[in-house]
């Protein structure tokens, strides 16, 4: 057992990041580098931020969808602030 052992847990991959929030309506503006549907469990992580979310609804140019396609910015309703910057994680 060296110094760099192969013990410690990898660090998960973002799935998406946080572009945008509107606090008046509680929805996060995310850009996911995948495709992502209702009923997915999902983790906010930044500074101040840690939470986990399942998405309910997602919107794309203020209408229903029914998955966001990668690399598309789209609206979910969060139950807690986001930030800009913040990473978004898939729950397994």
């Amino acid at each position: 057992m060296g110094l760099f052992s192969s013990s410690k847990s990898k660090e998960p991959k973002p799935i998406g990041v946080v572009t945008h929030y509107y606090g008046g309506l509680g929805v996060a503006i995310v850009k996911f580098n995948k495709t992502i549907k209702p009923g997915e469990r999902i983790h906010f992580k930044g500074a101040t931020t840690d939470f986990e979310e399942t998405i309910q609804s997602i919107q794309y140019d203020h209408k229903d969808v029914e998955l966001a396609k990668k690399n598309q910015e789209v609206g979910i309703k969060v139950n807690d602030k986001v930030r800009d910057g913040d990473k978004v994680y898939a729950v397994e």
